[in-house]
């Protein structure tokens, strides 16, 4: 290593060399391990669709819903409170901005034909037979919104360089499908399968989407006072060559140190090295860290947004001087924070001004 002007070289003796060859192979099996998982997720997953998808096809047709209204219009009436109890539990669920998507005025295909030909053979549940189709007209587009904002979260994360399928595969899937298991669209406690799939589109946007609000978007503090940056450096302490996992950024000591995500914090306290520690998690194995605080501003459990202050910097631990060291993990493995802190903000600005009604076009 040349520094300064001189020369220095490392002997790495075997064992040291056998050491390295280990960590190497243990690391790549993990990261085999949590592709097969991915993979064998998104193969589920995939497996799933088909079998709704099928099951979509066989719905019934226009004649078979006459059929049913002719033998027990009662029971029409029923499934179609079930309905709409399911359709406004979804609503429920849906994001703030995402609520707006209410307005459906047209339908087509079976449900459409199912209106003529009742309207024509039962002219008294006429009224009941459009209200089922706009029931239908609206579950579709909400399906086709809901898998649009997914579409459209999982770009992000690719720009990002995250893959949205290891962020599906850690996903709760018994929250994700509890809520199905209790709803129903039918008296006999059955789920129509259209509103089966409009459940499980909603719930892939909302951990897309939740995902993406937890990657670091906010500068911790001002990054133009940046003094390391990620990777080899000489340490301040012994002058040799170490791996620095942060950014570290100067400022006065008390300056105001901010969550770069939504997250809950998870440590408030002190680490060794680090001094005074907040460390927050944003799921999806994600979690920032801030080191060096000389006051905290946050405690655990608590829930914060970006932005909102959680300390101040300071000196504590092994550190030269007041400075906020800011690192960010995967799966606690540190990557360079700044890919996010330059990307992230403009990949989000680009979804902020997205139509919200693209999916119609």
């Amino acid at each position: 290593m040349r520094s300064e002007g001189q020369v220095r070289f490392i002997t790495i003796s075997s064992r040291v060399q056998m050491t390295a060859a280990a960590i190497t192979l243990a690391a790549l099996i993990v990261w085999t391990l949590s592709v097969a998982i991915a993979g064998w997720a998104q193969y589920r997953a995939t497996a799933d669709r088909l079998s709704l998808l099928d099951r979509e096809a066989k719905v019934a047709t226009a004649e078979e819903r006459v059929d049913a209204y002719r033998d027990d219009i009662d029971a029409v009436a029923s499934d179609l409170v079930k309905r709409q109890e399911f359709i406004e539990d979804m609503v429920t669920s849906l994001p703030a901005d995402a609520k707006g998507m209410t307005n459906v005025s047209d339908s087509s295909g079976e449900a459409a034909k199912t209106v003529d030909k009742v309207s024509v053979s039962i002219p008294e549940a006429a009224a009941l037979a459009r209200i089922e189709a706009r029931q239908l007209a609206f579950v579709e587009g909400l399906t086709r919104y809901a898998d649009w904002r997914a579409q459209r979260a999982a770009s992000a994360l690719k720009q990002l360089g995250i893959d949205p399928r290891l962020m599906l595969s850690r996903a709760d899937r018994t929250a994700v499908g509890g809520p199905l298991e209790k709803l129903a669209t039918s008296r006999d406690g059955s789920i129509d399968p259209r509103f089966e799939r409009l459940g499980l589109s909603i719930a892939r946007m909302a951990a897309l989407e939740n995902g993406l609000a937890g990657v670091p978007q906010v500068e911790p503090a001002a990054l133009e006072y940046i003094s390391s940056g990620f990777g080899y450096r000489r340490d301040p302490f012994t002058g040799v060559a170490a791996m620095h996992k942060g950014l570290d950024f100067r400022g006065p000591t008390g300056t105001p140190i901010y969550a770069a995500a939504n997250g809950v914090v998870s440590f408030v306290g002190r680490k060794s090295g680090f001094g005074k520690v907040v460390e927050i998690n944003h799921g999806n194995g994600l979690m920032t860290r801030y080191a060096h605080m000389s006051a905290f501003n946050s405690k655990v459990g608590q829930k914060v947004v970006a932005g909102e202050t959680i300390g101040a910097i300071g000196s504590t631990g092994r550190s030269t001087g007041p400075h906020l060291h800011f690192e960010v993990r995967i799966n606690d493995r540190a990557v360079n924070p700044r890919t996010f802190l330059e990307t992230a903000p403009h990949v989000l600005e680009e979804i902020r001004r997205a139509p919200q009604l693209a999916h119609a076009e």
